[in-house]
């Protein structure tokens, strides 16, 4: 086995779309490690509205001028691409208690596959505990205010994939 780093830190997730709760977290993430791969999820249960090189490029677009962040697509089982990345760690961010059950059962899975790999939990800052990629979703398909909610270059990207106008008002 690869020797693991324990600086290094996989942030996973299906980031359909990447939200400012999202890049809230990592740069704060990056307090703690020298650098964390922002991994997109290639397969998901989830129906995602953008393509796997749409949520990568998007990522890209907007950890660009971020050092210490690595935007890649993966695959597969989280904990063996971890391995196979030598990441020591796996960060996780927790909006409410209803996350926590779900977010420690992957906790202990992941630690019964691999114990050398840990998992770091943070809070999501206080303004974003109510957001998810969901809601952004929603609130956009029909013609919402996402502005502020996701980076700017995502909102014009979301109001393309559902062909409406949106209402920058409110």
């Amino acid at each position: 086995m690869a020797d693991l780093n324990p600086r290094l830190a996989i942030y996973p997730g299906t980031f359909d779309p990447v939200t400012k709760g999202h890049v809230s977290l990592i740069r704060r993430g990056l307090k703690i490690f020298d650098q964390i791969v922002f991994a997109v999820a290639r397969s998901t249960p989830k129906k995602t509205l953008f393509t796997i090189d749409e949520r990568v490029d998007m990522a890209n677009e907007v950890f660009a001028e971020d050092e210490g962040i690595i935007v890649e697509p993966f695959d597969g089982l989280l904990i063996d691409y971890a391995r196979r990345r030598g990441a020591g760690a796996i960060l996780r961010g927790l909006r409410a208690v209803s996350d926590f059950e779900y977010e420690f059962q992957m906790a202990l899975m992941n630690r019964k596959l691999d114990r050398d790999v840990q998992t770091a939990f943070l809070m999501t800052d206080f303004k974003w505990m109510y957001l998810s990629s969901t809601i952004v979703k929603e609130v956009a398909s029909h013609g919402g205010n996402v502005k502020g909610l996701v980076p700017d270059i995502v909102v014009p990207k979301l109001y393309r994939k559902y062909a409406t106008p949106p209402n920058l008002e409110g």
